[in-house]
């Protein structure tokens, strides 16, 4: 049976379900023929056969490029005010019966309750949830008020093999549909073989999902649920299964796989649990709620304990990324596991997005996430991005990912508003997320940004959800965060504003300094290193850049997040540049590369020698310094100076000496 595509960091729904959600755009049922069924019983099928429906919302908060082109739609569903979302048909003494799933659009979503509607337009909704079951995919619930004309359909637990059956559903509220065929075999269910399905060979779309599947008399023999993925095959639950399930319980027992994004590691366990009934729909959807929240943030700390050992920063995997030097470029990656068990950094970037006064995004991905690096226009301050959602949503929009589905146009979504939760979360390494969770109603789902000031603006981390699923993504989120690799840069005036807004920092700079004195001095300070230069070395300006190179490494047996390079050029176009870059000994299982370039390090052997050197119309030079003398050091500092065009090498030996003049590294 065919797999629904994987949540990234989310359960699996075990099988491609009939559900309509005319939203997405999956297809309305088309017409069929019934020759042999007796035209006497097709009143009360259709009275007994509701569609599913869900009040579409009364406000967007969206913008768009231009006026949606509604006329485009048909007129059916552009003047409904109600989504249909599948079948449902009345099994006698006032209960209703539909799938699982179909009834689960409605958990914590952003549409109405799920209802029934009848042929006539009226809607009736949910009193009592009865039965529910959600690994055989049925429930079983009353009505807060009875249809006039409401015709129970009788039913037949003993069908025939090789006989001609009908499925029953309701195309988007224009009347049901029958579609003939044969029930043709029996599978055992695919978790442990505990009931069969019926296969029947009769048609059934999306809007079938909950309806019945009749025999020649017009009696149900099962519920019509789900398609096989490489046969002209559907499956239905035989409506024996629900006579027989136990009343006034919701019984769950399915497998949901779970799988997270930095690794190919997966859990296969089973979502278990009951709960009582009968509940209101809001209260049976707090109920099911709590539970599978519950079981999401266990698969997660189960996964994450997996190989408490070989998971980043600990084990030989991560030796690599240890000892490297930083990754000195703006754009942010995640770091994931590869095929051999090594750790890396993990990023695919896209075209970038200009904006107006200097500003950029550039868009990427890593996994199943978006990742975006966002450069603020110059007129726009630090404290002005950081306290606006809507101001940085609204340039990231400008990439053009966002839209909506209208006929055959896609319309740009330019805002989402205002994000209904604005909050902070703090990672693993102290770093400081601010985050927020927009609503998009008309797919009912939300966009969700984990947002990391940085100099220049922010980098993101983004995944669109189904609103049901906001706490499994959420808690998702949150994991990946603790892999997540970025530096900090931008101009000097940009850490000005930055490093004004405290209460956004990372912890790691409580311990780092900087003073800028334009046109006179630069000094950076930290537990680690601390150096200083005036413009007779280059130039100090507000345009002057900086970057710190934060990464992760051992420091006293322990594993921290912190700065291993800094850089600062004259300005962005500038190739006279200066920069203190942290090396560490290598690890005995690293390859021959680390050692050869740390044995270079250590003896100050070319380039480390602190001789000039000219490449590409640019002169170079590079030195080493070290804390407390030493015999066998393991932390040592490579110190590289560039200078743009012809420069003798005294001038460049004086340079050096200038950068040196002040620095001192603190590390033994």
């Amino acid at each position: 049976m065919e797999m629904l595509p994987r949540k990234p960091g989310a359960m699996r729904p075990a099988l491609r379900r009939l559900a309509l959600l005319a939203v997405v755009g999956l297809c309305a049922i088309g017409t069929g023929h019934a020759a042999s069924l007796d035209p006497a019983v097709l009143p009360k099928i259709r009275a007994a056969t509701f569609e599913v429906v869900a009040a579409k919302p009364v406000s967007d908060p969206r913008t768009y490029e231009k006026p949606l082109p509604l006329e485009l739609l048909p007129y059916q569903e552009r003047n409904d005010k109600y989504y249909s979302v599948g079948t449902a048909f009345a099994l006698g003494n006032h209960r209703y019966v539909t799938a699982a799933h179909v009834l689960q659009v409605g958990i914590d979503s952003l549409w109405g309750e799920p209802a029934l509607r009848d042929a006539s337009g009226h809607v009736y909704a949910i009193d009592k949830i009865e039965k529910y079951s959600l690994q055989q995919d049925f429930v079983v619930f009353t009505l807060a008020t009875q249809p006039a004309h409401a015709a129970a359909l009788e039913v037949n637990t003993k069908p025939a093999l090789n006989e001609v059956v009908y499925a029953v559903g309701n195309a988007l509220g224009t009347g049901v549909v029958i579609r003939d065929g044969l029930y043709t075999s029996d599978t055992p269910e695919d978790q442990d073989g505990r009931w069969k399905w019926m296969r029947f060979s009769a048609a059934a779309s999306p809007g079938n999902s909950g309806g019945p599947l009749l025999d020649t008399d017009g009696k149900v023999i099962g519920i019509v649920l789900m398609k096989s993925a490489n046969e002209n095959l559907n499956y239905a639950l035989p409506i024996g299964k629900v006579l027989d399930a136990p009343d006034h319980v919701a019984s769950i027992d399915q497998r949901m796989p779970y799988q997270f994004d930095v690794f190919d590691t997966i859990l296969s366990n089973t979502f278990k649990t009951e709960f009582a009934l009968p509940l209101g729909f809001a209260d049976f959807s707090a109920a099911f709620q709590q539970r599978f929240n519950a079981y999401a943030d266990g698969q997660l700390k189960a996964l994450l304990a997996k190989e408490p050992d070989q998971l980043f920063p600990h084990g030989a995997g991560s030796n690599a990324m240890l000892h490297s030097m930083p990754s000195m470029g703006n754009f942010p990656a995640l770091i994931t596991r590869d095929n051999d068990g090594t750790w890396s950094l993990a990023r695919k970037t896209g075209d970038t997005t200009t904006l107006p006064n200097n500003g950029y995004v550039t868009p990427g991905v890593a996994g199943q996430n978006l990742l975006f690096h966002l450069r603020k226009p110059d007129d726009v301050s630090s404290a002005q991005l950081y306290g606006d959602p809507v101001k940085m949503m609204d340039m990231l929009a400008r990439v053009g990912f966002m839209t909506r589905d209208i006929g055959p146009e896609k319309i740009r979504i330019t805002s989402l508003g205002k994000p209904r939760s604005d909050t902070l979360y703090t990672d693993a390494w102290q770093r400081r997320w601010q985050v927020r969770t927009w609503t998009m109603p008309t797919e009912n789902a939300l966009v969700m940004t984990f947002a990391l000031p940085v100099p220049d603006g922010y980098v993101v981390l983004m995944r669109f959800a189904q609103a049901s699923q906001e706490h499994d993504y959420l808690i998702n989120l949150q994991a990946l965060t603790d892999f997540f690799f970025v530096s900090y840069d931008g101009t000097l005036a940009q850490w000005q504003g930055f490093l004004k807004n405290t209460a956004l920092l990372p912890a790691a700079f409580k311990d780092i300094r900087i003073d800028i004195d334009y046109g006179h001095r630069f000094a950076y300070t930290s537990k680690r290193l601390r150096y200083a230069y005036t413009p007779a070395l280059q130039r100090i300006e507000p345009d002057s850049m900086l970057t710190l190179g934060f990464s992760y490494f051992v420091d006293r047996g322990k594993v921290v997040w912190d700065v291993a390079d800094v850089w600062q050029a004259a300005s962005a176009h500038d190739k006279d540049w200066s920069n203190f870059a942290r090396v560490v000994a290598p690890s005995d299982d690293l390859n021959d590369n680390f050692k050869s370039n740390w044995n270079k390090i250590v003896n100050r052997q070319r380039p480390f020698d602190g001789a000039p050197r000219s490449e590409n119309d640019v002169m170079k030079i590079s030195s080493v310094i070290a804390g407390a003398d030493v015999a066998k050091p393991v932390v040592l500092y490579t110190v590289y100076h560039y200078a743009e065009g012809a420069h003798s090498p005294a001038e460049m030996k004086a340079r050096l000496g200038l950068l040196l003049k002040d620095a001192h590294v603190s590390e033994h």
